[in-house]
């Protein structure tokens, strides 16, 4: 889990992501994690965060209510918190709008009794109108879809116990019902059922329904049209869906309009084109419809047509496939009476009736029917409504025969558990089958855990039916060996107790096997009548092959009796007088009539779920016994299992605080319950999660280990602890991402039954459902929660957040057990990575601390204490003695807390893995282990280090290739071991052979503070810290471990004292620089001393006299030797300092810190921008104090940052018990790294920069082109010049024939292009004109010597001719003319000429060439103009 600090995109995140405050003031700087390579954090906390510049305070009232957001990544933000006294105890949220409810008077400072809302555009907390509940409230329901607020609690107005806030109207109202009744009515939960079609209300009240004779449904189907020829008993019976069936009529009309038969089976419209079939006129006719599967019938129904006079008047119904004439009843319309017909039973020619029912004398299994059609009125007989009634209600397995039937809202429906197959058998009916599902499940398995099957008929009317389960036979179907027997449990609704019936299907031949007879309630959007199968508790048979076979067929519902004026049936079984429910109540949304609870809910109002609270007030003992009895929470399992869990003690069944309503009965979970009350309950699958004040079963099933938190299987009612629980009661439960988050009143996450020890979690834990561990919660607090739910609905690619609230003492953005991973985040911000799994620890844990700790983000500036040029020893007097001063102690590590780390990448895997140290104990599997631990970043796992376990606290580790040095004050069982210990990374072992083990001075402990390396000196690992002698080897307090020679060595001469710190200053780490409490002669305190290893020396760094005390940390900026920090503390102990090493003395960098801090590591750490430097340090750096801090400028601290001048609160953190906690520094994985910043220029100043240089480059070639070529021709008319030649009006002999342009062009191309250089040929000879064509000419004179062609210049490239052909719009091409010589035109661009020869002149602008095209072969080029007429 990775924790970003960052200031999150208010567009994308949900409501409380909005107000998540930046955690990290603007000015804070931003370490370079990352250039440090992997980092770790370590100390004795158990959470932090980093400071927060819009928040003085990380403490909070306990006798107010606070209520913090929490993130997806589990950091905790402050929202709130209500006045002194107040509680909240439940939330939800409709849009961007939260809502808050408890029992407070007011929230942020604003006044709101008991419910407020906070408004995400304005970040406020607001009341709720006026006339709102005025008491507690306990409970919230957000109804997003019709913008309603639901809240439940101890109130009289505006109605008792429950009262509605309508959004849009911003008002206040009474529920539907009036509110609920009761001494003491109140209501603890409002909760939805699975399909969040109506509400349950649970708690303490009275719901009384009227006891009438008043009927379930008053009148025939209500879905039906009306028709005296149909009577209340034939109206219930729902029509088989005909339309995937053959239906024919035949002869039929050849009027398009009227000859489709299949408009009449559920027509649309009235009696006319396309809703009506007509027969042929003159001809009786036969409407036949075949199924193909057997069906169960009563009857059909029969709607004339009255088009044109027109119509049947007489019919007869035959049964497919006996082929029997049905024998039909019926009302005559005209008389009311019953009758009854055989053949030609006559059908009403009235159009005021619409249709009449014919049924039979039983319900008739066929596979079709044929109406014969044998008299008519008019031209021919016909119908309107052709229908076949079934026998009352069906549904089949077959999901594709539960078709839509007419008039129907909705088709019959099933449902399975499971794998399911569908199975085809052939009948001795032709083209007849038989489809059935069939599941195949394990000899000895459970039917919990066995496949199940439920029919959902769609009932159209009240009344008494005998319901029947259909199996077919095995013998068709060849799986009698794989037959067993079922157990069918049917729902019949009405407040009756459903009915279970064992049913064997080892049948050979098909079966009808009845289930149930008796009223059954018909469908409508509130209940469904459900029959459901699943495997015996006791099944029959041996199976084949390990395996048993359950057949699922179908189901009908044989109407027998359609009383609507029947007493109704309560849920005792009791004729109905007035009932009373208890502590439960469904309402269903559709449900918007005005009643009353107090003067009694009617019969209409009643749910099949409100049995619950009938059979809670029974088995309570009546209106006696319920004083003291409340139900607190609701869980809707989507089997239909609602589970009940409060405080209440049942006679029957007997159980105690929870029981599960199924089968339409109240049932006790395994152990009878639990011995204490049930405050929260929540489901996960199957896995329902009970939160409360128990520890076990009233049968003890579990030796203790319910405590305060529970998980019950549903599938196996089975009970399984969390571990061992928790040693407070659980007040809320909430699931999010596979994570159970548990709120209450607790400290300790029990490691075994009754235990006070355990892992620390201060009213807020994890539980990883699927590992079955506790994890960390991301945040930290301190005090006991009252409420945790889920946020607004987050943005699309967000996750959810939730809110909780309670009484808080502290709360830490992070919770971490000792260690996280730092790097860099987005916008440069860390990113915190805590331990996944916790930390734990044997020490008792004792009451909360409340006392509040200030802390204020200030920067301190140094100087503005403490003036530089005060001398250090003015103020700090030491004592004058021989005697050194003790090493401070170190700060407080109570356990689980983690001290030291380092990491070593496995050369096998080349996986980096972090190795944490310190005063903690953990559980690896099923091993304890203790002081060391392995942490795999990429997996979260924590592993323990093979063989002997250590005895005491880690101080310090190091990773030298495979060998991990272990430093701190411990011991090994088994071996002589004493504070230094070394373990083989590769073998997994202790080194115990050859190591002589560390002595303290006088009987003392060993301590080793430091271990560390340097590259001056190679295969030795330096140990520091208290201690005598290594072995035989007398080394105060620090020694050399040769690794090569398995052997101890002095430093030098030695020293006097104890050693809490060591760092290296030159380019090779060649000086060893020590701090502690030392000294070199002993007459005096040196606290401070170097080592040569070059000379093998210890010296003086500076005058001791300068440091107050003695040294607890140490540090060298970079390898600088004159660039040394020291921290420590007087030797009087009221104060600690911070002191700088300039090379030549030592200097204050401040005023002392308060006296209970004590500094612990100082690092230089890299930053990702600079700062100004200040002092002794660079801009791109700053000095990380690790330890306890306090000052009077910024309070406490666990980290401070310095960078030279001011003093930056960093880091603060707190133990378990709220108490400050402790840094114990930073550890990197990469030993050298620079601080530098490489400088970059900006994006736009390196674009302009790079068109700069390109365009200097294009422009150097270019004028490098022309000089070549001006050179070039310089020499080539020289070479060519003779003066006789040159004519005294001659003005053009060293004219181009181009302009600048062109030649740009030439060179140009010469250069960028390399092609050959349009200069290859000067200092060549022309070729001239001959004397015999000089005489033909007849010109008298040479043509290179007349005016225009004296010592020429060739164009070089056609475009430079181009150049002066484009530049006019005076040249027009077009003007022919002939050669007067010939022209070699080898140049390039040049058109060759011979005598005489047709040429056009395209472009004559240039007075020596022109640029012309040979008329025949379409040549183009430049010419000399000279040389054409």
């Amino acid at each position: 889990m990775t924790i970003t600090l960052r200031r999150p995109p208010w567009s994308l995140l949900p409501l409380f992501a909005l107000i998540l405050l930046d955690v990290v003031s603007a000015d804070t700087p931003l370490i370079d994690f990352d250039r440090m390579g992997t980092v770790g954090l370590v100390g004795a906390f158990a959470g932090l965060e980093l400071f927060n510049s819009s928040s003085s305070s990380v403490s909070f009232d306990p006798s107010t209510s606070t209520v913090l957001s929490r993130s997806p990544d589990g950091s905790l933000t402050r929202i709130a918190s209500t006045n002194k006294g107040g509680t909240v105890s439940a939330g939800c949220a409709i849009g961007s709008t939260y809502y808050i409810a408890g029992n407070f008077s007011s929230i942020d400072n604003t006044a709101a009794p008991n419910v407020a809302s906070y408004d995400a555009s304005s970040h406020t907390f607001s009341a709720l109108g006026t006339g709102g509940p005025n008491g507690p409230a306990n409970a919230l329901f957000c109804d997003s879809t019709h913008n309603k607020l639901w809240v439940g609690g101890q109130f009289t107005s505006p109605a008792s116990a429950v009262a509605v806030w309508d959004v849009k109207a911003s008002s206040w109202s009474a529920p539907p019902f009036g509110g609920l009744v009761g001494s003491a009515a109140e209501v603890f939960s409002i909760t939805t059922n699975s399909s969040q079609a109506s509400l349950f209300f649970a708690g303490s009240f009275v719901a009384t329904f009227q006891g009438s004779a008043s009927a379930l449904n008053t009148t025939n189907n209500p879905n039906v049209p009306f028709s005296q020829g149909a009577t209340p008993f034939s109206s219930s019976l729902v029509p088989i869906p005909l339309e995937s069936a053959q239906i024919q009529g035949s002869p039929s009309t050849s009027d398009p309009s009227f000859s489709n038969i299949q408009n009449i089976l559920c027509p649309s419209g009235n009696d006319g084109p396309g809703q009506t079939w007509f027969a042929e006129d003159g001809n009786g006719a036969q409407i036949t419809a075949r199924t193909f599967q057997w069906i169960s019938a009563n009857g059909v129904r029969l709607g004339n047509t009255f088009l044109d006079g027109r119509g049947t008047t007489a019919f007869t119904v035959t049964s497919i496939p006996d082929n029997t004439v049905q024998q039909l009843h019926f009302v005559d319309p005209a008389t009311g009476q019953n009758q009854t017909c055989t053949t030609n039973c006559p059908l009403s020619t009235n159009s005021g009736i619409p249709y009449q029912d014919f049924t039979f004398n039983n319900a008739v299994s066929l596979t079709g029917v044929q109406v014969t059609l044998s008299a008519w009125q008019g031209a021919g007989p016909g119908l309107h409504i052709f229908q076949l009634l079934s026998s009352g209600a069906f549904a089949s397995a077959i999901g594709s025969q539960n078709g839509v039937s007419c008039f129907a809202p909705a088709p019959s429906n099933t449902s399975f558990t499971d794998t399911w197959t569908e199975l085809d058998a052939n009948t001795n009916i032709p083209g007849t089958t038989q489809s059935i599902l069939v599941s195949t499940v394990d000899v000895g398995t459970s039917p919990a855990n066995g496949p199940s099957f439920t029919w959902m008929p769609y009932v159209s009317a009240s009344g008494r039916y005998d319901v029947n389960l259909l199996v077919p036979g095995c013998t068709d179907f060849q799986d009698c060996a794989l037959r067993t027997s079922v157990e069918v449990t049917v729902f019949p609704g009405g407040g009756q107790a459903p009915t279970v019936t064992t049913i064997s299907q080892q049948n050979q031949n098909d079966a009808v096997q009845p289930i149930y007879s008796g009223p059954v309630v018909p469908s409508s959007p509130d209940f469904v009548t459900t029959i459901t199968m699943t495997l015996a508790d006791k099944p029959a048979g041996n199976g084949q092959n390990g395996k048993y076979r359950l057949v699922a067929d179908r189901v009908q519902l044989i109407l027998t009796s359609a009383n609507t004026t029947g007493t109704v049936v309560n849920g005792t079984g009791t004729a109905a007088g007035g009932r009373s429910a208890f502590g439960f109540l469904e309402w269903p949304f559709s449900l918007s009539s005005n009643v009353s609870v107090a003067t009694g809910l009617p019969n209409t109002t009643e749910t099949f779920l409100d049995t619950v609270g009938f059979s809670l007030f029974n088995g309570l003992g009546g209106n006696t016994s319920i004083s003291a009895a409340s139900v607190a929470a609701v869980a809707h399992h989507p089997s239909g299992a609602i589970f009940i869990g409060g405080t209440f003690n049942l006679g029957t069944p007997s159980t105690s605080n929870i029981v599960v309503f199924k089968n339409g009965a109240l049932t006790a979970l395994s152990g009878r319950g639990l011995n204490g009350p049930v405050t929260s309950l929540v489901l996960d699958g199957d896995t329902l999660f009970v939160g409360g004040s128990f520890t076990d079963t009233p049968a003890n099933s579990t030796q203790g280990r319910l405590s305060g938190v529970a998980s019950y299987d549903v599938a196996h009612d089975q009970w399984s602890p969390l571990l061992a629980g928790v040693n407070g009661p659980v007040k809320s439960l909430g699931i999010e991402n596979d994570q159970l988050a548990i709120a209450g009143n607790f400290s300790i996450l029990r490691n075994a039954p009754g235990s006070n020890t355990g892992l620390e979690s201060s009213g807020l834990a994890l539980w990883n459902v699927t590992g079955r561990g506790w994890v960390n919660n991301g945040g930290f607090l301190v005090g006991s929660l009252t409420f945790i739910g889920n946020g607004t609905t987050p943005a699309k690619g967000q996750q959810q957040s939730q809110i909780i609230a309670g009484n808080i003492a502290n709360s830490l953005t992070y919770g971490a057990s000792g260690f996280v991973l730092l790097k860099n985040g987005d916008n440069g911000q860390p990113a915190v990575t805590p331990l996944t799994v916790q930390l734990d620890s044997d020490v008792v844990t004792t009451s909360v601390a409340t006392n509040a700790r200030r802390r204020n983000n200030y920067r301190r500036s140094a100087g503005s204490w403490f003036s530089r040029h005060v001398k250090i020893r003015q103020l700090f007097k030491r004592q004058s003695s021989t005697s050194l001063a003790p090493l401070p102690a170190s700060p407080p590590a109570p356990a689980p807390a983690v001290l030291a780390g380092t990491f070593w990448t496995n050369t096998t895997s080349t996986e980096q893995v972090a190795i944490i140290g310190g005063n903690f104990t953990f559980t690896d599997g099923n091993t304890s282990s203790a002081g060391l631990a392995v942490y795999n970043p990429s997996t979260g796992a924590l592993t323990a280090l093979q063989g002997q376990t250590i005895n005491g606290t880690v101080r310090t580790l190091l990773v030298q290739d495979t060998q991990l040095f272990v430093g701190g004050e411990f011991t090994i069982t088994g071996t002589d071991v004493a504070g230094f210990a070394i373990y083989d990374l590769v073998h997994n072992s202790w080194v115990s052979s050859g190591v002589q083990a560390l002595q303290g001075t006088s009987g003392a402990s060993v301590v080793v503070r430091s271990l560390s390396a340097s590259a001056a000196k190679t295969n030795t690992i330096i140990v520091a810290g208290s201690f005598a002698q290594a072995g035989s080897l007398p080394c105060r307090a620090i020694c050399a471990w040769d690794v090569r020679e398995q052997q101890w060595n002095a430093l030098g001469s030695g020293i006097q004292g104890d050693i809490a710190s060591v760092a290296y200053a030159g380019s090779n780490q060649d000086v060893l620089v020590a701090g502690g409490s030392i000294t070199i002669s002993g007459s005096s305190s040196d606290n401070v001393l170097q080592f040569t290893f070059n000379n093998a020396s210890w010296s003086t760094l500076g005058d001791g006299a300068n440091l107050p005390g003695p040294v607890t940390a140490i540090t060298v900026n970079d390898g600088n030797s004159s660039s040394i920090f020291a921290a420590g503390r007087s030797v009087d102990g009221s104060s600690s300092y911070l002191v700088t090493w300039n090379g030549h003395v030592w200097t204050s960098q401040g005023s002392a810190f308060g006296g209970s801090s004590v500094v612990s590591q100082l690092t230089m750490v890299p930053l990702q921008n600079e700062h100004q430097a200040r002092g002794a340090i660079e801009g791109d750096r700053m000095l990380l104090m690790s330890g306890n801090l306090v000052d009077t400028s910024f309070g406490q601290a666990s980290s401070v940052l310095f960078d030279g001048q001011d003093f930056i609160p960093y880091i603060d953190s707190s133990t378990s018990s709220g108490d400050p906690g402790t840094v114990s520094g930073l550890f990197n994985s990469l030993a050298n790294f620079s601080f530098a910043h490489r400088k970059f220029l900006a994006t736009g100043v390196v674009i302009l920069i790079s068109i700069a240089i390109a365009a200097g480059i294009v422009f150097l070639l270019v004028l490098l082109g022309i000089f070549w070529t001006l050179f070039s021709r310089r020499d080539e008319v020289l070479s060519k010049f003779d003066p006789a030649d040159i004519g005294e009006d001659d003005d053009s002999a060293q004219h181009r024939p181009s302009s600048l342009l062109a030649h740009i062009n030439a060179a140009t191309r010469t250069t960028i292009l390399g092609t050959q250089s349009p200069f290859h040929n000067v200092g060549t000879e022309k070729e001239h004109p001959t004397t015999a064509d000089a005489d033909a000419s007849n010109t008298g004179h040479d043509p290179l010597l007349g005016p225009d062609a004296s010592n020429y210049l060739r164009a070089e490239t056609p475009s430079e001719a181009f150049v002066g052909a484009l530049a006019s719009e005076e040249a027009g091409p077009g003007r022919l003319t002939h050669a007067r010589y010939s022209f070699d035109g080898k140049g390039e661009g040049e058109l060759p000429l011979t005598i005489g020869q047709e040429l056009e002149i395209l472009d004559d602008r240039d007075h020596s060439w022109w640029y012309a095209r040979d008329t025949r072969a379409g040549n183009e080029g430049v010419v000399p103009a000279a040389y054409v007429y």
